[in-house]
């Protein structure tokens, strides 16, 4: 396959909006920042007070990049009309450089969740939405083919890290789904729903939220998110380590999807799950592996081989599932 790549000026016009936001992210202090030891991992909190009471919201775990970030808030802050500016410059920029934006119901949904804290507080996009959001990590050009697109949102979350993190979203997702005329999809399960369909109405899109099963799958509550998401195997390999991603909406929407090395060799798996039953899935999972194993092979074949070994190393199902789907595909 030929590469279709976008322009230096696009590339690097995307990662200055990605750093713009991750500043954004850190202005927004509105206390002291406060380090957090859990379960040998650190974790950064904004600590304010409201009346008598301490609050914190999470601010992320800790990286060195997220240290220079806290060691720099205030000027940051100073500093916010102009990287606003600057925000709503650069997405000019990449619009007319042809790189994909966003549909106006898909874009103002996740610019709610991210106020709401969705993706601060672990939610990682996945399926096709990340899919079409490596188009800026890797500064390529995709096809109509390469996305075949439906208007589904899904999200997936560690059970265990949205409970470590003693934190909510505000408004809570019920609230900023019922604001967009999603309603919940009955189940036989008690407690929060894990779907949410939109009223035929307002076009039907479905969000799903998600998280990695140890053990059985079925339902697991996602403590920070305030929802139940579907449990399912293979996900923990998926979102470990996910990468933050600019959305061209308005000036810019900061969510976070998985790395793409191992959203290429997921695909490869889950591809074979769905063969039986979904075949168009199953070879729209297929395409999509193609795509990224293509691009990863040029660009970044150690992350690629590392990724691919990885998995390979989890057990003969890991094994056999990246066979048979790797049999089918030229």
């Amino acid at each position: 396959m030929l590469l279709d790549r976008h322009s230096s000026t696009a590339h690097s016009a995307y990662h200055d909006l990605l750093r713009l936001l991750l500043d954004d992210r850190t202005s927004d202090l509105r206390g002291t920042p406060s380090r957090v030891e859990r379960n040998g991992h650190v974790y950064w909190y904004d600590s304010f007070r409201i009346g008598t009471d301490v609050r914190k919201t999470y601010i992320g775990e800790e990286t060195p990049e997220l240290l220079t970030r806290i060691s720099r808030h205030r000027e940051l802050k100073v500093e916010a009309e102009a990287r606003a500016a600057e925000r709503a410059r650069l997405v000019r920029i990449l619009r007319a450089e042809r790189m994909m934006s966003h549909d106006a119901a898909t874009g103002s949904l996740l610019a709610a969740m991210a106020t709401a804290g969705v993706f601060r507080l672990g939610g990682t996009v996945v399926g096709t939405h990340a899919f079409r959001l490596y188009e800026g990590e890797l500064g390529l050009r995709y096809r109509f083919d390469d996305l075949a697109q439906t208007g589904d949102l899904d999200i997936a979350s560690f059970e265990r890290l949205s409970l470590a993190l003693d934190d909510q979203a505000e408004p809570p997702v019920e609230q900023v789904l019922a604001n967009f005329a999603f309603e919940p999809v009955p189940t036989l399960d008690p407690g929060p729903a894990w779907r949410w369909r939109q009223s035929q109405s307002k076009g039907a899109a479905l969000v799903e939220f998600l998280t990695p099963a140890f053990g059985e799958e079925g339902l697991r509550p996602l403590a920070a998110l305030g929802v139940s998401a579907q449990a399912l195997h293979h996900l923990n390999y998926l979102i470990a380590e996910p990468i933050p991603a600019a959305v061209l909406y308005r000036s810019g929407v900061l969510v976070q999807i998985p790395r793409p090395e191992r959203f290429a060799i997921h695909k490869l798996i889950v591809a074979a799950r769905r063969e039986a039953r979904d075949k168009i899935k199953a070879e729209k999972d297929r395409r999509q592996a193609r795509f990224l194993v293509e691009a990863l092979a040029e660009d970044r074949p150690d992350d690629l081989r590392d990724a691919y070994k990885d998995a390979l190393s989890r057990g003969p199902k890991w094994q056999d599932r990246i066979t048979t789907t790797l049999k089918l595909m030229p």
